[in-house]
């Protein structure tokens, strides 16, 4: 581990925000609301985070460039006022705990030709880089691909976790990071002050973000000539916060993933344990694993709870299993709760996807309960009140 005193030193606020306004040359970052959460996370991260000299660079890094897509979002929208008239309509939001299918899910929707997922360098480098040009590749792309690729060297066990791709849809919550109300640094380091902090907030300012963020890119997509229908969103994370998301986004079509937190829980637990270890050399795998539990059990009682005030047609439950054994019929079945048409075209687009990303060409992703210290009865009765409405009633009698 590092020396406190140069984490300190590493995540001084004054210095990041004067670093980042050199940087871009802009003073404008927007809306002060992201000052409050930013304070309190680099407190959490001076006084608290055991992270080595990876995880300095790493996490400081992250707020730099957060702080720097928002400089640079401002600046681009004080150019072209047009758009923050993008209207966001009816996203495809999907959800549920992390490990149970929702990449695949986001991204076999994505590939229907009406819809578009925010592709990961988009998320990663919002911001257009200067002497971008529409009718080129854009250069954000291989600075993305590079930071993929230093990803998985680092961490080889990253690519039978996830499907790390660049070029591919992924988790919007990298744009609710720059609002700085996300759980995106939990999952690099054990802070617990923040992760406490951020539970008591009211998150519609990092939903309003989200939407500004979603405006922007959308821009961008309509200045290369690609606007399509709707898109397709992803982020376990909207579990705790489905209420805040309607509010941002009222006409959102929510689709929610569902699979036993007995085989969830240590998966996620395993994915985060991999992120911890990249950022420091002294990580408690019990600790990790107990805080994603406690984490997961907070966002599912809240989503139960959130549930209760969705219309029945704004929201489509996927079983697990059915969307690994039988993806098209599930698709099927998700458009027709919301209307939508599964077109020729849009069928043939799925199919062309599932066979080029077959689960079968990554490795396996191997994890027990025992090495976290978990136990099955003790993740049962966290989650009673989930398991009873949409998992026992699918166990084999």
């Amino acid at each position: 581990m590092t020396d406190r005193t140069a984490i300190r030193a590493a995540f001084d606020e004054q210095g990041l925000l004067a670093e980042a306004r050199a940087k871009a040359e802009l003073r404008d970052f927007g809306d002060d609301a992201f000052r409050a959460p930013l304070r309190v996370l680099l407190e959490s991260l001076r006084e608290e985070a055991p992270l080595n000299a990876i995880g300095i660079a790493m996490l400081r890094g992250r707020i730099l460039e957060s702080l720097l897509a928002r400089l640079r979002t401002e600046d681009w929208i004080r150019r072209h006022p047009d758009i923050e008239r993008e209207q966001i309509s009816a996203p495809i939001v999907v959800v549920g705990q992390t490990r149970t299918g929702t990449t695949m899910l986001q991204r076999l929707l994505a590939s229907d030709p009406r819809h578009h997922g925010p592709l990961w360098w988009e998320v990663r480098f919002p911001a257009p880089l200067p002497g971008t040009r529409w009718d080129a590749p854009d250069p954000r792309i291989p600075i993305a691909q590079a930071e993929v690729a230093g990803i998985l060297a680092a961490d080889p066990e990253q690519a039978s976790i996830h499907p790390w791709d660049a070029l591919a849809p992924d988790e919007e919550i990298m744009l609710l990071e720059h609002s700085f109300l996300s759980h995106v640094p939990e999952s690099f380091a054990n802070l617990p002050t923040y992760r406490a902090w951020i539970d008591a907030q009211d998150w519609t300012p990092a939903y309003a973000t989200l939407r500004r963020f979603l405006q922007f890119l959308q821009w961008q997509k309509r200045q290369r000539g690609t606007l399509r229908e709707r898109w397709v969103l992803k982020t376990p994370g909207h579990l705790g916060y489905l209420d805040t998301l309607l509010g941002i986004f009222p006409g959102a079509l929510i689709v929610q993933t569902h699979r036993d937190p007995v085989q969830t829980i240590p998966s996620a637990a395993s994915l985060n344990r991999s992120l911890w270890r990249l950022s420091s050399d002294d990580v408690d795998d019990r600790e990790c694993a107990r805080q994603w539990q406690e984490r997961m059990v907070w966002a599912v009682q809240r989503c139960l709870a959130s549930r209760e005030k969705i219309p029945e047609r704004q929201i489509a439950d996927v079983w697990f299993l059915d969307a690994l054994a039988k993806p098209l019929e599930v698709v099927a079945e998700i458009y027709a709760r919301f209307g939508i048409e599964l077109t020729p075209a849009a069928r043939a687009a799925l199919e062309q996807w599932l066979r080029d990303n077959r689960r079968d060409k990554r490795p396996p992703h191997e994890y027990t309960l025992a090495e976290f210290g978990l136990s099955e009865a003790e993740i049962r009765a966290g989650f009673a009140d989930y398991r009873r409405r949409f998992i026992e009633p699918r166990l084999p009698r």
